[in-house]
């Protein structure tokens, strides 16, 4: 049998194998999240805070938990846009092609997005014992916007390297500058891929544990302000997984099963604004 023939058949069914087992697995997280975690959701899982505290307490449910992993997520996703769109909109209109800036951006965009989260999280908590701060939500915002920074940054930096330069070129010609290029040529067809890139960037950010371990603290409180502790879904699982109360593991599987529901919503949410958006944009 020809070699080319045997090599290909070898790396099909590696293609196969690898295929059917990240499909087991996700299968098998799943079916373990809904088998144990679907019981317990109940309406007083998802409308009360803990009772009795969230490691021994074997009432109430994790409304703290979620409230603050979406305070925590929005937080962080309006602090990071505001950051990074500007940034990618000057290396993408303003800066020089294949110029140092440029390059210099993308290169620290790319190292950044290869920090593990808990080195974040370290640096937060580090810099949090040197400004005199206590873990809060504004701090746990704070961390979580710097690790999808370089995610979001990069993403919509793709997006937008991928308008037609035909646009630009279209659009000066009009007469207009590159102020008014960007904002009504280039992101108005960059915009399903920059919502996709926000959303996505928001999934990350609720599901993140390593980042606000020291940051964001944990209580069983809805935070009241950006001074107060928050809870999050991902240390509620952490937490209360580990309790010797059987009754707090079964609000910790439900924390997971919402957190799943939550990160399974959000890939929804990409699939129909990207049809829905793309409907208007030019190829």
């Amino acid at each position: 049998m020809n070699f080319r023939i045997i090599e290909e058949k070898f790396f099909e069914i590696l293609m196969i194998v690898s295929s059917v087992i990240i499909c087991g697995v996700l299968v098998l997280i799943l079916g373990t999240i809904i088998v144990k975690g679907l019981p317990s959701i109940n309406l007083e899982m998802i409308t009360q805070v803990p009772k009795g505290g969230y490691y021994l307490g074997g009432e109430g449910g994790v409304l703290n938990a979620i409230l603050g992993s979406l305070y925590l997520g929005i937080g962080a996703v309006i602090l990071s846009v505001a950051v990074s769109l500007p940034v990618v909109l000057y290396i993408n209109i303003y800066a020089k092609k294949n110029s140092f800036i440029l390059n210099f951006t993308r290169f620290c965009f790319d190292v950044l997005w290869g920090v593990p989260a808990i080195v974040y999280g370290a640096f937060g908590f580090a810099l949090m014992l040197f400004l005199g701060m206590r873990p809060s939500l504004l701090a746990g915002i704070i961390i979580i916007a710097i690790v999808i920074l370089p995610i979001l940054s990069r993403s919509i930096d793709e997006v937008i390297k991928n308008v037609p330069p035909e646009l630009s070129i279209a659009s000066y010609t009009l007469g207009a500058n590159k102020l008014e290029t960007a904002v009504k040529v280039i992101l108005k067809q960059s915009l399903p891929g920059i919502c996709t890139a926000v959303i996505i960037a928001f999934g990350r950010g609720i599901g993140n544990a390593a980042a606000v371990l020291f940051t964001a603290g944990f209580t069983d409180n809805i935070p009241q302000s950006l001074t107060s502790p928050a809870a999050t879904l991902p240390l509620a699982i952490f937490f209360q997984y580990h309790s010797p109360l059987e009754q707090v593991k079964e609000r910790a599987y439900a924390a997971a099963f919402i957190l799943t529901a939550m990160i399974l919503i959000i890939n929804i949410l990409v699939r129909l604004i990207n049809k829905i958006f793309s409907k208007n944009i030019l190829k």
